[in-house]
């Protein structure tokens, strides 16, 4: 007997008598099918995956707050006086330690998925702890710690594709973001702008460029295995950036954009608002779920951001999105009417 979630078994109990009203299966065939799954009483898997997972943020949290605390550091710097590259090494062993412990218990223990990921998580954490101590070791004063940063993307890359790991596969992506942004700002000296581009407008290509490798990535079987995280974080860097950039447009610090008219920065919204819309539109015709999603929540996150930038002074919100809702009625009759006049050539 399969054991599944409440909400699909009281869909699959709905669908059963209805079939039965319908009399498109007999009682006995339907007592069958109602005997073949059960609901789970308690969805202990998701407490166990929303457990690590706090688990793991609060030792996030905990390494920001040790690191931020200038007293403790002293302090433990008084109980000690290790060298960078003594701590690299430690924390590289360290690292390595996880790394085998995690995937040969994902091997003997494969249904313990959060506590195998938890171990695993922890050996990203000690790799990026061993590569900015390495940093610290060899730093020279160039402050082009971007190096490093790429190092520990090529790291966690080849070790996502050696072990087949997604969770170490998204760190890589994170560290390539936290790259392109550092190697940026050192090549521009640390300007607000390079090439004419401020940091939001540099994410929209960096994130167009990743969602495009991810779609290279499907194409390939070995790497396709990496393609749903992949083309998550590149929408996500996408559609992020395009939402900052129709708040701040081109401009490189709070000083200049406080200057302006936030009513000039309309072609911005604009374009970050098309960019929903034809994600939206593929999404339809791809039958692309995460694609659809994505623009249909940053539309939304867009035209809330415009009320406020616009018309919070002037407008009630009443009047404002109930405007904007008569004018997705009248969207939706013409796309309804397209749709029925194509359903009916069919």
């Amino acid at each position: 007997m399969k054991k599944i979630d409440q909400d699909k078994s009281e869909f699959l109990d709905e669908m059963l008598d209805y079939w039965q009203s319908e009399k498109l299966l007999d009682h006995a065939n339907i007592q069958k099918l109602k005997g073949s799954y059960q609901s789970k009483t308690f969805d202990w898997r998701r407490l166990a995956q929303y457990s690590f997972w706090t688990a793991m943020a609060c030792g996030v949290i905990a390494l920001s707050a040790l690191l931020v605390d200038k007293s403790l550091l002293n302090y433990l710097k008084n109980l000690y006086n290790t060298p960078n590259i003594v701590i690299s090494l430690i924390s590289a062993i360290a690292a390595a330690t996880c790394y085998i412990w995690g995937f040969r218990k994902k091997k003997l223990k494969p249904q313990n998925v959060f506590s195998n990921e938890a171990i695993i998580f922890s050996g990203v954490m000690l790799t990026a702890n061993a590569v900015a101590y390495l940093g610290k070791a060899i730093d020279n004063g160039s402050n082009h710690f971007s190096i490093l940063i790429f190092i520990s993307v090529l790291v966690y890359l080849t070790l996502a594709y050696f072990f087949k790991s997604r969770l170490i596969w998204t760190f890589a992506l994170l560290a390539l973001g936290a790259w392109f942004g550092t190697e940026t700002g050192y090549l521009s000296k640390w300007n607000w702008y390079f090439l004419g581009l401020n940091y939001p407008l540099r994410f929209v290509f960096f994130g167009l460029i990743v969602t495009i490798g991810s779609l290279l990535l499907n194409r390939s079987k070995k790497l396709s295995y990496f393609f749903d995280v992949s083309y998550f974080a590149g929408l996500l860097y996408l559609f992020t950036s395009l939402l900052l950039l129709s708040i701040f447009g081109n401009y490189g610090n709070l000083d200049e954009w406080y200057t302006i008219n936030q009513l000039s920065l309309f072609y911005w919204a604009i374009i970050s608002a098309a960019f929903c819309v034809l994600a939206i539109i593929i999404g339809l015709k791809k039958n692309d779920a995460m694609l659809r999603e994505f623009g249909i929540i940053f539309l939304f996150i867009n035209l809330y951001t415009r009320y406020f930038e616009y018309f919070w002074d002037s407008w009630h919100k009443a009047i404002f999105f109930t405007v904007l809702g008569i004018s997705f009625v009248l969207i939706g009759r013409k796309a309804e009417k397209i749709w029925s006049l194509e359903f009916m050539k069919k």
